[in-house]
């Protein structure tokens, strides 16, 4: 097997996405942070500056004690990202250099119980200062983390080609921290999603990893770390409906049961029509934050992430549970609104029944 290439220096970031709430009013809770910047995009490319995100998010750099692991230590400083629907994003550092072993590296952070831990305490302390900003702030069990290994020098100079040629065998083991050989069917689909813009830079995207080989890659990291919240949101949003479509039926099943219910229970369409809402609203914050439409190599990127992640079968998911909810919603309201017309039409039954009765009872009393 080839050996992996010497690195001189990189940095492995180490990103968590967690869901906090339905929204977060941005510029009230930069009021409440002192070290708060909005996070635009850096284009190293010529692109329209306007196109980035909308909404810009929140980015809180701290200084923490690093984080000891087996062999491993994150930087004295780590980052959080709040964005406005409602997610935080993690960040730890680890420098990389000649002694890295990237596949060690990605082994050992392979749902690191350290640092999700770390990461969750330090979501719960941010949410605490920020949540008069938040809209139902609620730190969800749904955790998404992702690893991305970002190479800016190597110490002896490797063409492109031949990087995720030879050493294809090696990268695909770091990006899926599998440490036994995989097979030449596994290492192609791992390096199936790569993308460069010049002859020295190169960007292979996995679904557990990216290794990412150039200078100025800011804004590509950005792109991987928000596809990385795009991933968790879907998912959080998927068991989220999953959760509402599982009432919804109960509710209608439940009243199907009643004979004679003439009202709907508080929590039953105004719960139902909420859940439908807060879904629609997220599921379109999520998919409207981040413009690249100007930056045509960024925008292939988003899409690369998204192929990898299967972005578009989680939305597919998404929209078709939410059409079940909207068919619930809508054989309830139309049964309520069918019993409430049988109970009309008897009440008018009666009414002219009494109508033609009440004359021959009086008569008779007379």
């Amino acid at each position: 097997m080839n050996r992996m290439f010497a690195i001189e220096r990189g940095t492995c970031y180490v990103v968590f996405a967690y869901d906090v709430g339905l929204a977060i009013d941005l510029d009230e809770a930069e009021r409440r942070l002192s070290s708060a910047t909005r996070g635009l995009i850096r284009h190293k490319r010529r692109a329209p500056q306007y196109f980035a995100y909308k909404p810009a998010p929140i980015r809180i750099a701290q200084g923490v004690e690093p984080v000891q692991m087996a062999g491993m230590s994150t930087e004295p400083q780590m980052e959080l990202v709040v964005y406005d629907f409602g997610a935080i994003s993690v960040i730890y550092r680890i420098s990389l250099n000649s002694e890295s072993r990237l596949l060690s590296m990605s082994e050992g952070l392979y749902e690191n119980a350290q640092l999700l831990t770390d990461s969750l305490r330090r979501v719960e302390d941010l949410l605490r200062i920020v949540e008069p900003a938040v809209s139902k702030p609620s730190v969800s069990p749904v955790v998404e983390d992702y690893l991305i290994f970002h190479i800016e020098t190597l110490a002896e100079p490797l063409p492109i080609e031949e990087l995720t040629v030879r050493h294809a065998p090696h990268i695909a083991q770091v990006l899926r921290a599998e440490a036994s050989e995989l097979s030449m069917d596994e290492v192609r689909d791992a390096m199936s999603h790569q993308i460069s813009f010049g002859k020295d830079d190169v960007a292979i995207v996995d679904w557990n990893a990216s290794l990412v080989v150039g200078h100025d890659s800011e804004d590509v990291l950005t792109v991987l770390e928000f596809a990385n919240v795009q991933l968790l949101e879907m998912r959080f949003l998927d068991q989220r409906l999953d959760e509402a479509l599982a009432l919804a039926y109960s509710r209608l099943s439940k009243r199907s049961k009643k004979r004679f219910a003439l009202y709907s229970d508080p929590s039953d369409l105004r719960d139902i029509s909420q859940w439908q809402v807060d879904s629609a609203i997220l599921f379109e914050g999520v998919n409207n934050a981040l413009k690249l439409l100007g930056d045509q190599y960024l925008a292939r990127l988003s899409r690369l992430a998204a192929q990898r992640f299967h972005l578009s079968d989680w939305d597919t998911s998404i929209l078709r549970k939410l059409q079940t909810l909207e068919g619930i919603y809508a054989k309830i309201s139309d049964r309520l609104v069918s019993r409430r017309m049988e109970v009309l039409e008897w009440i008018i039954i009666v009414l002219i029944a009494t109508e033609i009765i009440l004359p021959f009872l009086t008569n008779g009393l007379h």
